[in-house]
């Protein structure tokens, strides 16, 4: 999955033209609301044994829910096509010592003292290998998360980049609510099944 980051991704002293573009593209999307955005992603459809990748033009018109909806298709077993995605896997992606939340979690460190470069339209590139998931008592799936295009990048200036930092903090926020949720469910299905319900 690529996540585009930041609410902003234009830099400064670009033509008029590139501004308006990049603007209409951040407003149109969730780059302002949220201070990131999907720009593409793919998935292993277990039910249906293959790959599921919506058009780009659909995720970049994603809105905040469906956004949130895509991260958690990104981590679940059922079908796609389902409208309630499982987040069977979130634990194992999403959560643990080497899952991608920790990942998150260094990359923002990094970003609260760093002040050497200003990332404009750079992205997360976040993955992890199905197969190893699927294995029974499988509990590494090798998430990986990469940062990526760093076509636009600036003299930072001795000065943070809240801008790339602000959106990684709201992607963060959002993977640690589908950790929660998905942790609230699976503790709900344990209790139900303890009780015989």
């Amino acid at each position: 999955m690529d996540i585009k980051i930041g609410a902003r991704t234009w830099y400064p002293d670009i033509s008029q033209e590139y501004f308006n573009k990049c603007l209409g593209k951040d407003r149109e999307t969730t780059s302002v609301s949220l201070g990131f955005r999907i720009s593409g992603f793919k998935v292993f459809d277990n039910q249906e044994s293959s790959y599921w990748m919506p058009d780009k033009n659909v995720v970049h018109g994603y809105n905040v829910d469906e956004a949130r909806l895509a991260l958690r298709k990104f981590v679940s077993s059922n079908s796609l096509a389902d409208s309630i995605p499982d987040c069977a896997f979130a634990s194992e992606v999403y959560g643990g010592s080497k899952g991608i939340l920790a990942q998150l979690l260094e990359l923002k460190a990094w970003f609260e003292t760093q002040t050497l470069y200003h990332l404009y339209s750079s992205s997360v590139l976040m993955f992890y290998e199905n197969e190893s998931v699927l294995m029974k008592g499988g509990d590494d799936a090798r998430a990986q998360v990469k940062l990526i295009d760093f076509a636009h990048f600036l003299d930072g200036s001795s000065v943070i980049d809240h801008n790339f930092l602000g959106g990684l903090c709201s992607f963060i926020k959002l993977i640690q609510d589908i950790l929660e949720s998905s942790d609230i469910s699976n503790e709900t299905n344990t209790s139900q099944f303890k009780n015989g319900h």
